[in-house]
């Protein structure tokens, strides 16, 4: 090839920077080197691991932006019963909040792409990494432990909206269970017994990694990423899914001694991210980087979609109990500062119950924080419900960690004794109160299948009620999947 035939594409400026044609020519164009030529250092595997992290903050997994919202942190509230789609939505998510959805509604081909694209990262950056086991053994442990948690929390995710059963031994369709970044693949899916198999593998295997690592992960004012106690913490969660209490008590605990309850001057200063108080793990956002929480409450969108249901908020003494100003606020609509573009300014307007719980940090309310994944609150509610369901002298304990918790959120609380269904119901109202908006009401009703019984609601196309048998519980799986994969199975009834 002569110089002359790169003119074309190269430029004229360009070439006056040229040493030779046959430097130009023999240049290799670098995402069409071998993997092995890229990851060479174990710097490399260090950037393909955050790179792993910055996907849960796309839109469909724990990001919102435009028409989609954070499937696995605001959509579980809004598809139950916990918040109410007001006009102002403009009908983006009537499907969702309907259960009208079907196999070729885009948000759920948005929520499994984006999945798929975490658990793709994260094959990536396990990938060979083995290499440098010998030299750098302990890096290795944490950086392959967080991407092998990082793999087995996502597949869990999956499992929670796609898989039809969350029963230990289920032999009902689970999902498929990816373990190569190779696009070519097609994954038949498992039943749920084997996918949870593949789950707490990679979770376990993580746990010994992660106690044997070169530094630490994170810091008391920084806790953006998956570590020890956040892996128990994970698995605590996990096993009260799959229905085995005795792994699920023990986990919580230690996440619980590791990570003691926020006190009642710290805990509204976690939702503001002034505070790290028992926040196990949160995912991280910053302006520019999308919001956990974009449209839902009035912030940069200037729309309250979704407003808490008035029957949630009768739920709380809202004279003792800390957790209701720091998760509701009464305001009218809002407009943007000009000298300050995050910062809404109220105007004259009627005022609206909002929720406040994840406005924005400081004096912000661009609905800009982290957003918090795993915290101790929930690890006591865990730990509560796996010793109230194992009977006996654990159901005392179980009523302990209930009426601690309490204690901890209500002012003057006075203990009540609770036992049977009487004590798992009050468990489960205090979830309800505890972890609204955090992205657990649906998943909450699927596992201990229960009906949704909707007595709020501000569009008047809004469906009511939904029976624990309806096929609802259970997503379809993306058109798009079962057209280009053979091997997939879609769920019973799309």
């Amino acid at each position: 090839m002569k110089c002359n035939k790169i003119y074309i594409s190269l430029g004229f400026a360009g070439l006056l920077a040229l040493t030779s044609c046959k430097k130009i020519i023999e240049t290799e164009p670098e995402f069409n080197r071998e993997r092995s030529q890229l990851f060479t250092t174990i710097t490399d595997y260090e950037y393909a691991l955050t790179g792993t992290y910055s996907l849960l903050r796309q839109t469909g997994y724990f990001g919102s932006g435009g028409q989609t919202t954070s499937t696995w942190a605001n959509l579980p509230d809004m598809l139950a019963d916990n918040m109410v789609q007001t006009g102002e939505d403009l009908g983006n998510w009537s499907q969702q909040v309907n259960w009208n959805y079907a196999a070729d509604d885009a948000d759920i081909a948005v929520a499994w792409q984006a999945a798929y694209s975490v658990i793709r990262q994260a094959n990536i950056t396990l990938n060979n990494i083995g290499q440098f086991s010998s030299t750098q053994a302990l890096a290795v442990n944490r950086i392959k432990g967080q991407a092998l948690a990082l793999r087995g929390m996502v597949h869990f995710d999956v499992l929670r909206y796609w898989g039809v059963n969350f029963d230990r031994n289920s032999t009902a369709l689970g999902v498929p269970y990816l373990t190569t970044e190779d696009k070519e693949i097609k994954p038949a899916r498992l039943t749920g017994k084997a996918t949870y198999d593949s789950i707490f593998k990679d979770m376990r295997d993580a746990e010994v990694l992660l106690g044997t690592i070169d530094k630490s992960i994170n810091t008391a004012t920084n806790r953006t990423s998956i570590d020890l106690v956040a892996v128990r913490a994970l698995l605590a969660r996990m096993y009260l899914y799959a229905k085995d209490y005795a792994n699920a008590e023990a986990y919580a605990s230690l996440a619980i001694t590791a990570f003691p309850l926020a006190n009642t001057t710290t805990f509204p200063q976690i939702w503001k991210d002034e505070s790290q108080a028992e926040v196990l793990w949160a995912v991280s956002f910053n302006a520019g980087e999308g919001s956990p929480a974009s449209g839902v409450h009035i912030g940069s969108s200037n729309r309250n979609r979704f407003r808490p249901a008035t029957p949630l908020i009768n739920l709380y003494d809202q004279a003792t109990d800390i957790r209701f100003p720091a998760f509701f606020a009464s305001r009218p609509s809002g407009s943007v500062s000009a000298a300050n573009p995050r910062t809404i300014l109220p105007f004259a307007g009627n005022a609206r119950k909002i929720v406040n719980k994840f406005i924005g940090r400081g004096a912000f309310t661009d609905n800009v924080v982290n957003w918090k994944v795993l915290r101790t609150g929930e690890m006591y509610l865990i730990r509560a419900e796996a010793r109230a369901l194992q009977g006996g002298a654990k159901e005392v304990l179980g009523l302990g960690d209930l009426n601690t918790l309490r204690a901890a959120r209500v002012t003057g609380y006075v203990p009540v004794v609770l036992v049977g269904q009487a004590l798992f119901d009050e468990i489960q109202l205090e979830r309800r109160k505890e972890l609204f908006g955090e992205g657990h009401r649906w998943f909450d009703l699927k596992r201990t299948t229960r009906t949704i019984n909707r007595t709020d609601r501000s569009v008047n196309s809004t469906r009511l009620t939904l029976g624990p048998t309806a096929r609802e519980w259970v997503w379809p799986i993306p058109q798009g999947e079962i057209d280009a994969n053979a091997n997939i199975q879609q769920n019973i009834g799309y």
